[in-house]
């Protein structure tokens, strides 16, 4: 996974000790399907997310690493779960902890695809046959297609 610049300036300061990053998830509905991509670094199915950069803004990110991990473009509906992650230890001992904004995207256009490396597949799945996915992951998207309430945990 790429590391943002200012993530490296910071780990250049503070080593492995964990940090408190703003992270965003696009869970991208194309009628009764969703967008996942199959994550590098771990082999694993997820809907698509990344690091908040400074001074942007939530909604944008979320579109931002739709168009950048899969080439599709999308268009943010509405937050269905503000959510804090639990601390995420990478292989290089760094830690980090999410606030994570999870969002439903409409797809827009685009066929998706591994666009930056970060992803070795990107496609539809019908959500009625998803991939193994984490529960949290099952729980972004059960949010994403209904109408409830934003859920705050």
């Amino acid at each position: 996974m790429a590391m943002p610049e200012f993530i490296a300036e910071l780990r250049s300061k503070v080593g492995h000790m964990p940090l408190w990053l703003s992270g965003a998830t696009a869970v991208v509905l194309r009628g009764d399907e969703v967008l996942l991509v199959k994550r590098a670094d771990t082999g694993e199915w997820t809907p698509v997310s990344g690091v908040v950069d400074p001074g942007e803004h939530p909604k944008l990110t979320a579109t931002r690493e739709v168009a950048e991990e899969a080439g599709v473009a999308s268009e943010v509906e509405r937050l269905v779960w503000l959510a804090v992650t639990g601390m995420v230890r990478y292989p290089n001992g760094d830690q980090t902890q999410y606030i994570d904004h999870v969002f439903r995207c409409r797809w827009l256009s685009g066929d998706p695809h591994p666009a930056d490396g970060e992803a070795t597949a990107a496609t539809f799945f019908k959500l009625d046959a998803l991939p193994q996915l984490s529960e949290r992951h099952v729980k972004a998207i059960a949010l994403a297609v209904t109408d409830g309430e934003v859920c705050l945990d």
